[in-house]
This record gives structure tokens, C-alpha cells and sequence, in this order.
């Protein structure tokens, strides 16, 4: 019995000092970036490209686009830091800022 697969063309690309895997119309978190909601935004650090099964690694003049959805934050996080029988404590916390974009294309 012969099995049929799907290829589908994804990315591994460098974004904000992060590695995240892309394909179309995928909707993910990153760092801050630069530029409004709306705005089109381009990606040219990619390590690794595979389309129909066949895989490329580096950068051979592949760009991925896409568009800033919305500038928001995360969660909060909590720090907090004790040492026990010294009367130290100490709270802290932030939250992230995070921008969601959208893949468009992977050209």
C-alpha cells in the first residue's frame, strides 16, 4: 500500500534573534518589532528552506514577507528571589512586548 504525502513549503528563519519555523498564512508571536500595524515587513535571514520534500540549507536569495498584525503584550511573569532565614525577599515582574504577524509569502 502506498502512502501519499503533502509536502508543504516551510522556513526556518531568524527573526528578532529568534529561530521559528514558517509556512503560509501562519499567525505567530515575536519580539518588538519596528513599524505600525499594517505594515509589510521582510525577512531575509533564513537557514532552512524545504519545498516538496527538498531541503535547502542557507540563504539562496529566499526572502519571507510579511505583515504586522497588532503590537501587544504578554503575559505577566513573576520573579520572585529568597533567601531563607535572612529576611531577604525581593518581587519583581514585567511583561513582555511582543508584535503578531502574518506569513504571507515565502518567495
Amino acid at each position: 500500500m502506498q502512502k501519499y504525502f503533502r509536502y508543504i513549503m516551510f522556513a526556518i528563519v531568524n527573526i528578532a534573534g529568534q529561530q521559528f519555523k514558517v509556512k503560509q498564512n501562519d499567525e505567530l508571536f515575536v519580539n518588538r518589532l519596528g513599524g505600525n500595524a499594517g505594515d509589510k515587513v521582510e525577512f531575509s535571514d533564513i537557514l532552512m528552506v524545504s519545498q516538496d520534500g527538498d531541503i535547502t540549507v542557507g540563504n539562496n536569495a529566499k526572502k519571507v514577507q510579511a505583515e504586522i498584525i497588532d503590537h501587544l503584550k504578554g503575559d505577566k511573569v513573576i520573579v520572585f528571589k529568597k533567601k531563607r532565614r535572612k529576611g531577604y525577599q525581593k518581587k519583581n515582574g514585567y511583561r513582555a512586548s511582543l508584535t503578531k504577524i502574518k506569513i504571507n509569502e515565502i518567495a
